[in-house]
């Protein structure tokens, strides 16, 4: 559901309430800016997403070295 910076300021409970049950993006000049969630909403799905993101042969200190490297 999207939602301009005005009308969030005016109705901020409101907002904060509804982003328990569903996301609300904040919009500006028709584009999101911000997304407003439940802190701990679809935690599991996110952790769930992340099996499996590195090889089975690879060690965790070379995972890491790589992602360091990379930055």
């Amino acid at each position: 559901m999207p939602i301009t910076a005005t009308e969030l300021k005016a109705n901020l409970g409101k907002y904060l309430q509804m982003a328990e049950k569903e996301d609300v993006y904040i919009t500006r000049n028709g584009k999101v800016v911000a997304r407003l969630t439940a802190p701990y909403k679809n935690k599991r799905a996110i952790a769930e997403s992340l099996f499996g993101i590195i090889p089975a042969d690879i060690t965790l200190e070379e995972a890491r070295d790589e992602r360091l490297n990379g930055i």
